[in-house]
């Protein structure tokens, strides 16, 4: 029987993997090279109705017929990676598989593994199945893996599950360690490779109830293979140093805190590494500077620890940031000045390094220290550390004054630099110029989808096709729409998106579809908005929130670009913050009334939302009350009543369900969440706003809501100068970024900074959650837009600051956080803005027991001396005068002195 290609693809459909390797192994080898070809096309012509909606996957026996057919290493390897074959590996029967290898008697296959594991995939493209079937081969080839960062990490990963096939539980992951042929080889590349150690923070998840021992444990197992002899110790305990010394993420290093832990390093062991110990107590991530702290201690403690080299890290160990870990440093200071009399001087000079932490508990902890043993030390170390403590903060400089005599005055604290005067928004780059550009733009809208592409897109979409550029059009845009048909067709998962609309504009702007065959859903939903101005529902697949305004401006654009003539875009912005200057629409208008076209009617809406507030110069006004056509009067009405009316926002809590064991449903994680409503405060005569003007939040917090997360841009550009708008549609997300870890919405507060209008409450709260963030990013972001406001808005601070306080109060975000942001902001220039802020969010937190609210306090302190504030903080004074030491009191005291001398 011939090889046949119809034959051996049904048989791969249906699953039969004996059949295609029997018709494989029936045909010789000639015949089975000259079949090559017709695998390789049958492969790479399989669509996705074969790959995806087969009732059985083919590639299983896709993958038998290539090894049954290739002439080489390099032919097999680039069909296997087949993308869509790729993906199935796991599921290749390796038995079939290598018996074909064999009887073609290959003397490749070990090639064929390397190719297949080099270069290889990192992260999740890569998964345990793939792994299995690429080793499989280089064993059968009798080739030993390439040592990278995918073989060492998916071999790893493959020896922490600790289920086989099947669901069969596997030996304990010491005896699968010592049992595997790669141990040797592959082990010292996961302590020398950056983030292998993220593979085996979690390698207990999985493991059998009560199965979690010593054996299961990576760290342990490692230990005990250390302990049998199966693992030199002395390699096994350099490696991990050597990787906490080199540092990595938290997380990547946890394993290894972890297995050093397990080691239990003796005295000599830790003296011959104590210049390691050292630069990670200088240099490293908190856990692993504990660590170091607790071993060079235990060094110290012998009498092996040279005091150069402790005086030499305890610098910069002085000013990290854990307080713990200094508090601790200086006492142990403390200790070597008392065993050291000699040396004291230096040791002293050495803990003076700490008047520069950024806390003032910690700038207090070293001068008291120094004040008790002043009388102990020379004239010259005296006017060292007096002169050294001349950054103290606080009202820690008066008292430094005060213990060193005149040596020191009395000086007010460093300069904060203040902030310049806000900066108007960037213009918009040219327009674009020409198809190719045009085309370059489109394929770049679909990886990042901002406001100013869109705009860019859309307004040269229309000139070029009103230019005549059809042709040209063709050519630039059909490759587009052709390589992402799933992004510009209309299916169930993107019905009514912009990019939807879009590609139905380009298709009619390039002449591939007449006008009268555009999707009938795009003229409902344009006759919809423009008789009941609603988007969405009944007749209208577009989004009724403010990203539905760009959807339906790229609808209108796409029923609309067959008209006799074709007008330009009007609403295009001249600030790539969405603000259009009132002079260029005059001049747009005017242009359209003497060639006598009107703007499209969504268009023109979108250009008079676009419109700056405050008065319009004298001269725009009378060109406009000069225009005749229904355009023009509606520009000179819109002009004479003001504009858009501010919109009423109002505060909104959502409060989550709670299911019977008392905790809250997995869709509702938070117990509360505040957001806003909006309605109009007056009509304006516009259809856009019926919906962008009315936002009525649902009763319970999102899980995870994510609508603008992606478009932030374009949220902003609708509405640049009421910014509350997009604020209460996208405050609930942003408060997710705090109260559920989402990553990445806050991107949104800059862009509302960078417009105008006032700030309600959803913004308030938006700048609240956003300094409260989970992820660095978001919090970065708040700082930005608190800024740019603290530079150009009066008054807004305090609102920020009840909100904060009203949302720590109860722990439902986490005060911690925003600390780090505010101090940037303070340090930045914004202290005014800050201790409105702070004035408003400590008398809620006060009589908490919120941690963090110390640390608040003492940001607090060094933004009143700053700004030698005097306002009397509700609530702060009966704190200050409880009795005892907590930290909360003395911070409170330091505070109320502050504020009151």
């Amino acid at each position: 029987m011939r090889l046949d290609w119809e034959m051996l693809d049904v048989r791969a459909r249906s699953g039969n993997h004996t059949g295609v390797a029997r018709l494989l192994l029936q045909a010789g080898e000639e015949e089975r090279l000259a079949f090559g070809k017709a695998v390789e096309a049958g492969i790479k012509g399989a669509g996705p109705d074969v790959w995806w909606r087969s009732h059985t996957n083919p590639a299983p026996g896709y993958a038998l017929a290539v090894i049954g057919t290739a002439r080489s290493a390099a032919k097999a390897a680039s069909l296997l990676r087949h993308r869509s074959l790729r993906a199935q590996w796991r599921e290749i029967p390796m038995d079939r598989f290598l018996a074909l290898a064999q009887a073609r008697r290959l003397d490749w296959l070990g090639d064929l593994g390397t190719r297949l594991s080099r270069p290889t995939p990192t992260g999740s493209d890569w998964d345990n199945g793939e792994w299995a079937f690429t080793a499989a081969i280089m064993r059968a080839g009798g080739v030993e893996p390439p040592v990278t960062e995918g073989v060492t990490r998916f071999w790893l990963l493959r020896l922490l599950q600790p289920y086989g096939g099947h669901g069969r539980e596997r030996p304990p992951l010491n005896v699968r360690l010592r049992d595997d042929p790669y141990l040797d080889l592959l082990l010292p590349a996961v302590f020398d490779i950056d983030t292998l150690g993220t593979a085996v923070t979690h390698s207990s998840w999985g493991e059998p109830e009560g199965r979690l021992t010593a054996a299961h444990h990576f760290p342990a197992a490692v230990a005990s293979l250390v302990a049998e002899g199966r693992l030199q110790r002395k390699v096994v305990l350099a490696a991990t140093i050597d990787r906490l010394v080199r540092g990595d993420t938290p997380n990547a290093l946890r394993p290894f805190l972890q297995l050093h832990d397990e080691l239990d390093p003796t005295a000599d062991e830790i003296a011959a590494h104590a210049l390691g110990y050292a630069r990670m107590l200088a240099e490293g991530p908190g856990p692993v500077a504990a660590l170091s702290q607790r071993v060079l201690r235990v060094l110290d403690d012998t009498g092996r620890l040279d005091v150069e080299t402790l005086l030499d890290t305890s610098s910069a160990v002085l000013l990290r940031k854990e307080k713990t870990m200094v508090k601790v440093q200086i006492s142990w200071l403390e200790r070597v000045a008392g065993r050291e009399p000699g040396r004291a001087g230096e040791v002293f000079e050495t803990i003076a390094v700490a008047f520069g932490h950024p806390a003032l508990d910690v700038q207090e902890r070293a001068l008291v220290l120094i004040g008790r043993q002043l009388p102990h030390l020379g004239p010259d170390v005296v006017a060292r550390l007096a002169d050294a403590s001349r950054v103290l903060a606080g009202d820690l400089p008066a008292r430094a004054a005060e213990l060193f005599g005149g040596i020191v005055p009395v000086t007010g604290p460093a300069g904060v630099p203040s902030l310049p005067p806000p900066v108007e928004s960037a213009p918009m780059p040219p327009p674009v110029a020409n198809a190719p550009e045009l085309a370059e733009e489109v394929v770049a809208l679909l990886h990042d989808q901002s406001g100013v592409r869109w705009e860019r897109v859309l307004a040269g979409l229309v000139a070029l096709h009103a230019a005549g550029e059809r042709d040209a059009l063709a050519t630039a845009l059909t490759p587009v729409l052709d390589r992402y048909p799933a992004r510009f067709t209309d299916v169930r998962w993107n019905s009514g998106s912009p990019l939807v609309c879009l590609g139905n504009a380009m298709r009619i702007a390039s002449g591939a579809v007449p006008q009268d065959e555009i999707q009938q859903h795009l003229h409902n939903a344009v006759e919809v908005a423009r008789h009941e101005g609603r988007r969405g529902g009944l007749g209208s697949k577009l989004s009724p929130r403010p990203d539905g305004v760009l959807a339906l401006r790229a609808a209108e654009l796409a029923v609309r670009l067959g008209d006799p003539v074709t007008p330009r875009l009007v609403a295009t912005p001249t600030r790539v913050n969405g603000s259009l200057d009132p002079a260029t629409l005059l001049e747009r208008l005017s242009r359209a009334e003497a060639e006598q076209w009107q703007p499209w009617p969504f268009d023109l809406e979108q250009a008079l939302l676009r419109l700056p507030r405050g008065a319009t110069p004298v001269e725009v006004t009378a060109g406009a009350g000069a225009l005749v056509s229904p355009a023009g009067r509606r520009f000179a009405q819109w002009l004479a009543s003001g504009g858009l009316p501010d919109p009423v926002s109002e505060r909104f809590v959502q409060y989550a369900d709670q299911n019977p064991p008392g905790g809250y449903t997995w869709d509702a994680p938070v117990s509360r969440r505040l957001v806003a409503t909006l309605r109009p405060s007056r009509h304006d005569g516009l259809l856009l706003t019926r919906q962008l003007l009315t936002h009525e939040p649902v009763k319970r917090p999102k899980y995870m809501p994510r609508q603008f997360k992606d478009i932030p841009e374009v949220l902003a550009m609708v509405l640049p100068h009421h910014r509350e708008v997009a604020a209460a549609w996208a405050v609930g997300e942003i408060a997710s970024t705090a109260d559920q870890g989402q990553r990445g919405s806050a991107r949104l507060l800059p862009l509302l900074a960078d417009g105008t209008g006032p700030v309600g409450p959803a913004l308030a709260a938006a700048l609240a959650y956003g300094f409260c963030a989970k992820h660095e990013s978001d919090r970065a972001a708040a700082v930005d837009a608190f800024l740019t406001l603290a530079a150009g808005t009066e008054s807004f601070a305090g609102a920020v600051g009840a909100v904060l306080g009203d949302l720590c109060s109860d722990s439902v975000v986490k005060l911690g956080r925003a600390l780090t942001a505010l101090t940037d902001a303070h340090r930045s220039g914004a202290s005014a803005a800050v201790w409105e802020l702070l004035a408003a969010a400590l008398p809620p937190l006060l009589p908490t027991k919120v941690r963090g609210v110390p640390d608040l306090l003492e940001l607090a302190t060094q933004v009143a001396v700053t700004l030698g504030a005097r306002t009397e903080i509700p609530g702060l004074a009966d704190i200050a005068a409880r009795p005892g030491s907590s930290r909360l009191t003395k911070e409170a005291r330091r505070l109320r002195t502050t504020l009151v001398s």
